[in-house]
């Protein structure tokens, strides 16, 4: 599973809203400044970030966008999925880059298992890990999510 720029960015800026108290406005210009992105590049990911219904804006002088709900119900896959396309297991092997018209091994494939049991389970924790789970600082998330992945969590 590859992770766009445009996921990561996206991702960058609800954090940056789930670190405001609840309620308060984030501005384009703050959210930009602090990610060192362009104004038009955060303006566009929060665009698509409100029309899958995770934020919102609020126009005015004062006005910025805010999380729609708590950092705590928001999940990292809903994110994937708003800011581009989550891969699925049915896009396990419909391209084959060797020199045939289709893998040879299309019928009988012992390694397609492997990359759809990998799919499903990056797409269970990523289903898991919630955007509060990300505020702490980078040791912490990292201990946190290595118990979740060995089962000690």
């Amino acid at each position: 599973m590859k992770i766009t720029a445009q996921e990561e960015y996206g991702l960058r800026c609800l954090l940056q809203l789930a670190r405001t108290p609840q309620g308060q406005l984030v501005s384009v210009k703050e959210i930009a400044a602090k990610e060192g992105l362009s104004s038009a590049n955060v303006e566009k990911l929060l665009r698509l970030l409100a029309k899958a219904g995770l934020v919102h804006s609020v126009r005015g002088i004062r006005g910025g966008y805010v999380l729609n709900r708590p950092a705590a119900s928001i999940t990292l896959g809903e994110v994937v999925r708003a800011m581009g396309k989550m891969e699925s297991t049915n896009h396990i092997c419909t391209s084959y880059t060797g020199q045939r018209d289709a893998c040879v091994h299309f019928s009988d494939c012992g390694i397609r298992s492997v990359w759809s049991g990998l799919t499903t389970y990056i797409q269970s924790f990523l289903d898991q890990t919630t955007l509060a789970s990300l505020l702490d600082n980078e040791y912490n998330v990292a201990e946190r999510l290595a118990r979740r992945m060995s089962g000690t969590a």
